[in-house]
């Protein structure tokens, strides 16, 4: 591919800043049901894992069941950010942009984060309650599979979970970049497979996926409580939060504009066609 037919870092950036304006204009009730949706989505990542893990149980070697599962993992994704969904580990890098360019406000932004981060956790607990309930019924899912997958999520200190949310905060922001630089939906799959599998593949902690893998063990009553969901909650909401924003966000939005860029290139519309009517909330 010639260099010519590639997307600059300048129109990834002028991309990325439109697609956020966008969500910050968004009215409360479509980013709810987005929201929502990105929720109920991505929880069939659980689902498929937990199948997986029960058929293949004692059949297939660890290593492979652990690549399987990753693949399982990354599905969730592809039906989230190829379905236009509002997942909230996008928007801790993405809707950072037009804050840093000034284009719009710190409110604006802490006021589509709250609604997308309680919409999507919502749709996760609703998957949550259904997984427990349909899976063993069908006899695709064992209880004690959904246990052992929450476990594997909560067994660790805050620290660990901090610090691996981070990282998976930092891929997820690296995600929007590259779905934003790729020019078509092959791509596109491809990037968010690879990516997310490898969040899946190294456990990382990720707010909503691990949200429907811990409230699944609590429905199924398989030893673990809500106290270990706050657990988990916490920490990992604040590491995705810093992984995007911080380590993502910052360094591309400095990359392009203090790297040589004509602030020019990048076109943008008026602070003011972004501000959002108080009514619409």
């Amino acid at each position: 591919m010639e260099r010519s037919s590639q997307k600059t870092y300048h129109t990834i950036l002028e991309q990325e800043i439109t697609e956020g304006l966008r969500e910050l204009r968004r009215p409360v009730a479509g980013l709810l049901i987005s929201g929502l949706s990105a929720g109920l989505d991505i929880s069939f990542s659980l689902f498929l894992i937990a199948v997986m893990m029960t058929l293949l149980r004692g059949q297939v070697s660890h290593p492979l069941q652990e690549m399987l599962s990753a693949a399982m993992y990354s599905i969730g994704f592809i039906l989230v950010v190829l379905g236009r969904s509002e997942l909230f580990t996008e928007h801790t890098t993405r809707a950072v942009y037009p804050v840093l360019h000034g284009r719009a406000s710190l409110a604006h932004l802490l006021r589509l984060w709250a609604v997308i981060y309680i919409s999507n956790l919502v749709g996760s607990a609703a998957f949550a309650k259904l997984a427990a309930v349909v899976g063993p019924a069908l006899g695709v899912i064992e209880p004690a599979v959904l246990g052992d997958i929450a476990r594997r999520v909560v067994d660790h200190p805050g620290w660990v979970i901090f610090l691996s949310a981070l990282l998976a905060g930092w891929l997820m922001g690296l995600l929007s970049w590259l779905v934003s630089a790729a020019r078509d939906t092959t791509s596109q799959v491809l990037l968010v497979g690879i990516i997310t599998w490898s969040i899946g593949f190294a456990r990382l902690h990720h707010t909503v996926v691990g949200s429907v893998e811990v409230l699944a063990g609590v429905f199924a009553r398989q030893g673990v409580g809500l106290g270990d969901y706050g657990h988990f909650l916490l920490w990992t909401t604040f590491g995705n939060a810093v992984g995007g924003a911080v380590f993502v966000a910052l360094f591309k939005y400095g990359h392009v504009i203090h790297g040589g860029a004509d602030p020019e290139t990048v076109k943008l519309e008026e602070p003011s066609s972004i501000l959002i009517d108080p009514s619409q909330s």
